[in-house]
């Protein structure tokens, strides 16, 4: 959570000296203290090659075949960055669904011609929407002048986007997936969520993770939001989604408490506040697993977050696909 600037804080911004300050003093502590969580330089240089081999690894994919017309279609945001964990998830989805299925892929702004061809080898059929038809769109129903804060907050929070790139100008049941995921089992529960969805669906987290105190949050909801809401899974209905609503949360939320890196989190839990949501089961949909579950995965579904990349980057995905 950030709150908003102090008096010197604001002052030495106009002087040049916060970027000075956070070059020389807190980007330093910020890497030293990462280094240390991860396990040191050592570790983190195992990680990293293990992160590479899977980015080598997911040009070997090989294509899956195309689906029908009427087949259920799977979201992701994603971009040149990401490209290789989206297109890891996606297939170990498929390899497990028993079923076909269809990516839908929205461009985070660098989703070039090259990544294009190769979304269009390995998953034929796909949907590409590219940053200049979603913006059109955005422009169009989602303009600044009305949405400003939900505009301005998504240039420069990506992870708003899953909601405002998906569901602005969409109609139906949208599911979204994050692309730091992993597919072991059949995922019966999810699938029988894409054959009739009838209510939102998320998947649990391992605690209530919102960036903005419980107390704001429920005088915004009205209610208590739903407890441990992670939307590395999330399935909404598009034209359900309250836009006026969204933007007068965010301007109240940012003047509180300021921005959060999961504020798009925060807002699907004020969305969804006593709704009748549905939840994969924790067991198999896990999120965070520990090294132990990534040597030999048991659950249906992986969720890489925090301190769980060490496992995904070495030893998980090579479970999906090793050449």
């Amino acid at each position: 959570m950030n709150p908003p600037a102090k008096p010197w804080q604001r002052a030495a911004a106009r002087l040049g000296l916060g970027r000075a300050a956070y070059q020389l003093w807190h980007r330093p502590l910020a890497t030293l203290a990462r280094s240390r969580r991860e396990g040191g330089p050592v570790a983190q240089w195992i990680t990293a090659r293990g992160r590479r081999a899977m980015r080598l690894a997911a040009a070997t994919l090989p294509p899956v075949a195309e689906p029908p017309p009427d087949a259920p279609t799977v979201g992701f945001l994603t971009g040149r960055r990401f490209w290789f964990q989206t297109a890891f998830c996606f297939w170990s989805l498929c390899r497990h669904a028993g079923q076909p299925l269809r990516a839908a892929v929205y461009d985070d702004g660098t989703f070039d011609a090259p990544l294009q061809a190769e979304c269009r080898r390995l998953f034929p059929g796909a949907a590409i929407l590219p940053r200049a038809e979603i913006e059109v769109r955005l422009d169009a129903q989602l303009p600044a002048c009305r949405y400003p804060t939900l505009r301005r907050r998504r240039a420069v929070y990506p992870n708003l986007r899953k909601l405002t790139d998906v569901h602005v100008g969409a109609h139906g049941w949208q599911l979204v997936l994050d692309s730091d995921m992993l597919f072991f089992r059949r995922p019966d529960a999810l699938l029988a969520w894409l054959a009739g969805p009838a209510q939102p669906v998320h998947m649990a987290d391992v605690q209530d993770a919102y960036g903005y105190s419980s107390n704001l949050l429920a005088a915004l909801a009205g209610q208590s939001l739903p407890a441990r809401l992670n939307v590395g899974i999330c399935g909404l209905r598009s034209e359900e989604i309250d836009w006026d609503r969204l933007e007068r949360w965010s301007v109240e939320m940012e003047a509180a408490e300021g921005t959060s890196y999961y504020q798009e989190q925060a807002l699907v839990a004020l969305m969804l506040a006593g709704c009748d949501a549905y939840c994969v089961p924790a067991a198999d949909y896990r999120l965070l697993p520990d090294d132990t579950e990534c040597r030999q995965p048991t659950a249906v579904m992986h969720h890489y977050v925090d301190l769980s990349k060490r496992g995904y980057f070495r030893h998980a995905w090579r479970h999906v696909w090793n050449p």
